[in-house]
């Protein structure tokens, strides 16, 4: 823990595919956090944002005018192309606290579009370059409903039923145009592809993955349906996603 700390944001576009591919691991160790957006057309990263710790008291140094073939922005953007980038955080370099920068969005705006549908899945970092090409091989199937996508890396943690639990993983995240009848749709082909990887979705964001699939990815799920039948014997705090996807039973 520590009081506070500053960062620096930069924004690159139109990273090509060829480079995340190649170059996949330089390009997370590049900055303090990494975030690439993709809408999965054209073989290429729409924008990379680069977030870079400072060190207090030190010169602000100049950032290069291309990262891996993606020239520096000239101006603050959205991730959705064409949006004002009122709503975003801080860009151009311009030193900021933590809380002002990690996020995309500024405290109190609209983040994103502020009319969407969100899915995300995680897959071990180990088979990040397998898993971003099989996605892209989706390209026409996401084109009609999918606003934007992200991906970061994810650092191992010891949560049981958390997607990264002990495994350092690739997060895939999908903004998609609020349309469930489309999107409902495409979930499954892509959970298709990323399924040999051990895929494993965000709790809180739509999938359609089947219980039994999610069930064989958490190694601590009976330690966890045990404490759920010590402290919640009459299921009070239970429904029925708890569970059909936990595999609880009263």
């Amino acid at each position: 823990m520590e009081p506070t700390f500053q960062l620096r944001q930069d924004v690159y576009e139109n990273l090509p595919l060829t480079q995340v591919y190649e170059h996949f691991a330089a390009i997370q160790a590049s900055a303090y956090s990494v975030s690439l957006f993709t809408d999965w057309q054209q073989e290429r990263v729409t924008q990379v944002w680069l977030k870079q710790r400072l060190t207090p008291g030190a010169p602000l140094q100049h950032t290069p005018s291309d990262f891996f073939g993606a020239p520096r922005a000239t101006q603050n953007l959205h991730p959705l192309a064409g949006l004002s980038p009122v709503n975003c955080t801080e860009q151009m370099g311009v030193p900021g606290p933590w809380y002002d920068r990690l996020p995309h969005f500024r405290l109190g705006f609209t983040p994103s579009s502020g009319q969407e549908l969100q899915s995300e899945y995680f897959v071990p970092l180990r088979h990040a370059e397998e898993a971003i090409r099989a996605v892209a091989r989706l390209h026409e199937h996401l084109r009609p409903c999918l606003q934007i996508s992200e991906m970061r890396t994810v650092a191992a943690d010891a949560l049981w039923l958390s997607p990264c639990y002990r495994q350092d993983s690739l997060g895939i995240h999908f903004t998609w145009k609020p349309n469930w009848a489309a999107v409902s749709q495409v979930l499954p082909l892509l959970e298709r592809e990323l399924s040999p990887f051990g895929v494993r979705p965000h709790w809180g964001k739509l999938f359609t993955l089947p219980a039994a699939h999610l069930q064989r990815q958490y190694e601590k799920l009976p330690a966890f349906q045990a404490l759920m039948a010590q402290y919640d014997p009459t299921g009070k705090f239970r429904n029925a996603f708890v569970d059909t996807y936990l595999g609880s039973s009263l």
